[in-house]
């Protein structure tokens, strides 16, 4: 009681009843009298007044009425209101019957007072819920409320309670993006019945068909008491759909500690990233690519694929994939005419390091920006096979370079690594060559930058569709070390910046993204694992295996001599090399001295020379210290 009167929303819904109350007995003296209630029945009205209002006041507090929040009224509530409401007239009543036997009062008074009561009170605490509902709190009326077309049309598999509770509460939550547009169940006495008015519209058979015609954008099944058979079959007809879809654990489940609540959606990889995603300044990048030639290499990889999707927004004039992989350049290419309608695109399957090739491509198409993306990145295989790395990453690197400055190509982005600071793997050591050899060319006419970045999630070879997989088998989930850790971004992030630098670049730079703090790879594990709902090192074991060949503790993005300086962009940092030319003194000095080794690092990759390859790149990259590690040859 004491904690109620400290508070002022008590009070205000206390005044409020209070009001309403005086309104109702009042009406009930005029809708009895016709409108012209006489002088005696309105001196009643005032003797009794002061004394009824406390009475029904003290009811609605005895039944609980001021101990709910309003936007949340329900039925219970309802049945504690008609309770003090009836309450209240009795007392009312008895009290006039003990003192006058109800002489001088019109009895039927007190029956209109007790329904107007209960229908201001209960109304007022309806309309309040009402209010804050989904399908009123647009325009307050649902017949004129208008259709929210950003919403998902979902459809829920399972028009039990299940399917009821999650009906409400996307109905009751303006926060979830999602409209529901009926129910699947294969109980046959529900076809065609509804629930919150909402229709069962088929079974699970007819799942695909009602999707279709329904333009159903997801679908949950709330089916949590469903067996393994019956759920292997919802399943099935949902894969069957071609839509998204996600399954409803049981409350028993979640209560028991069995499943995560977060297990009632899918697994999001920005939940991992331990800082908000980077938005970038899109107006800078639509200047340099509307109406262009733009070139995408590696075009079919995780990288080059999101360029091109993010590219073709930009209206450019023709957009020319290029990747030695058919079935990665055959999938952006059809998902580029299927969803983005874009038909301005050339798809080459060609090897960067054929240099006859490159060059008649460059001279057909003629582009105005190349984003090089194409490259091999998983460490331990490039340790296995060094000779790889030279050949795909520096030779394939300088080709597309020469060709551009060649054919006057306004910008070049390379796609570099931060494995490319201090490395200590023949991937990472490629990379920096990459860089220096872009350095090399500078002041030939084209902009020339690279763009350094952690490790991509989801991208191909990240570990967390690694980890997935694992989980999905129910574990291990395999770690090299308990204090390794990343840096990471999303694959959209990654791609974004790749066309900023294109944008803020003036040639020579090295962009960076400011990565906030880097993650460790077994938190990022335990993570994961509790966001597909289950319990790590108790459901799913986390193993740890030891750092591959290659791999280190920690990833750098900034190297000896970098400094750093702030672009127009405050989470883009731009890093500058030293005016000394790695000790060569001028650009031209180094470009040759750095052109011989590479040529010695061609010759060496065509010998599968491993041991050379380590000790040559080790010469042009003094700061990487090569590792033994065996050969495949």
């Amino acid at each position: 009681m004491l904690y109620s009167l400290k508070k002022r929303n008590f009070w205000i819904m206390l005044l409020v009843d209070a009001f309403l109350v005086l309104i109702s007995y009042y009406s009930a003296y005029y809708l009895r009298f016709d409108g012209d209630i006489p002088l005696q029945y309105l001196e009643n009205w005032m003797s009794t007044i002061v004394w009824i209002l406390p009475v029904k006041l003290f009811c609605f507090y005895l039944f609980g009425l001021y101990k709910g929040m309003w936007r949340y009224t329900s039925i219970k509530d309802l049945q504690n209101m008609v309770k003090a409401c009836i309450a209240s007239s009795a007392i009312i009543v008895l009290v006039l019957l003990i003192t006058v036997r109800f002489l001088g009062f019109a009895r039927s008074v007190f029956a209109i007072d007790l329904v107007l009561t209960f229908l201001l009170v209960g109304g007022m605490r309806l309309g309040i819920r009402l209010h804050y509902h989904r399908e009123f709190n647009k325009s307050g009326l649902p017949f004129l409320r208008a259709d929210n077309n950003h919403l998902k049309r979902l459809l829920i598999i399972g028009a039990g309670d299940a399917g009821e509770k999650t009906l409400r509460e996307l109905t009751d939550n303006p926060s979830l993006p999602y409209r529901v547009v009926g129910f699947i169940d294969d109980d046959a006495n529900k076809k065609e019945r509804a629930i919150h008015h909402v229709p069962v519209l088929g079974d699970v058979e007819s799942l695909p068909q009602v999707a279709k015609e329904n333009r159903v954008d997801e679908v949950v099944i709330a089916v949590p008491s469903a067996n393994g058979l019956q759920m292997r079959t919802i399943v099935k007809a949902c894969k069957a759909c071609g839509v998204p879809f996600k399954t409803l654990p049981g409350l028993g489940e979640i209560i028991n500690g069995k499943v995560n609540v977060k297990a009632l959606r899918d697994v999001d990889y920005q939940d991992l990233l331990g800082r908000p995603t980077v938005k970038l300044d899109l107006e800078l990048i639509q200047g340099y690519l509307r109406d262009k030639r733009v070139l995408v290499t590696g075009a079919g990889g995780s990288i080059g694929s999101e360029l091109c999707r993010q590219i073709v927004r930009f209206n450019p004039e023709e957009l020319i994939l290029l990747d030695a992989s058919e079935p990665g350049l055959f999938n952006i290419q059809m998902e580029l005419k299927q969803r983005f309608g874009n038909q301005r695109n050339a798809t080459i399957l060609a090897d960067l390091k054929n240099r006859a090739l490159v060059e008649r491509v460059f001279s057909h198409y003629k582009p105005h920006v190349v984003f090089h993306a194409a490259a091999y990145k998983h460490v331990p295989m490039l340790e296995q096979n060094p000779w790889q790395a030279v050949h795909n990453n520096i030779l394939a690197s300088q080709t597309i370079m020469e060709q551009a400055l060649e054919h006057g190509v306004g910008r070049f982005v390379l796609v570099s690594t931060d494995k490319a600071v201090r490395p200590t793997n023949v991937m990472g050591a490629s990379k920096r060559v990459c860089e220096l050899v872009l350095a090399s060319f500078l002041g030939n006419g084209t902009r020339m930058m690279a763009v350094r970045f952690g490790n991509v999630v989801g991208s191909s070879g990240s570990v967390i569709p690694l980890f997935r997989q694992q989980i999905l088998r129910g574990g291990p989930v395999t770690v090299t070390h308990p204090e390794v850790t990343r840096y990471f971004m999303t694959t959209p992030e990654a791609c974004q910046l790749i066309l900023q630098t294109g944008a803020l670049g003036q040639g020579g730079e090295v962009f960076i993204l400011e990565m906030g703090t880097p993650v460790k790879i077994a938190s990022m594990a335990r993570d994961l694992i509790r966001l597909s709902g289950k319990d790590p090192d108790h459901d799913i074991k986390i193993v740890f295996t030891g750092l591959r060949p290659g791999e280190k503790l920690y990833e750098e993005l900034i190297t000896e001599g970098e400094g750093i300086v702030q672009t127009a962009h405050k989470k883009i940092l731009v890093l500058k090399a030293n005016g000394h030319w790695n000790g060569h003194g001028d650009r031209r000095a180094f470009g040759q001295w750095l052109a011989r080794g590479v040529d010695d690092l061609f010759r060496l990759a065509d010998k599968q020379d491993g041991h050379g390859i380590r000790e040559k790149l080790h010469d042009l990259v003094p700061e990487y210290e090569p590792q033994e590690a065996g050969c495949v040859l």
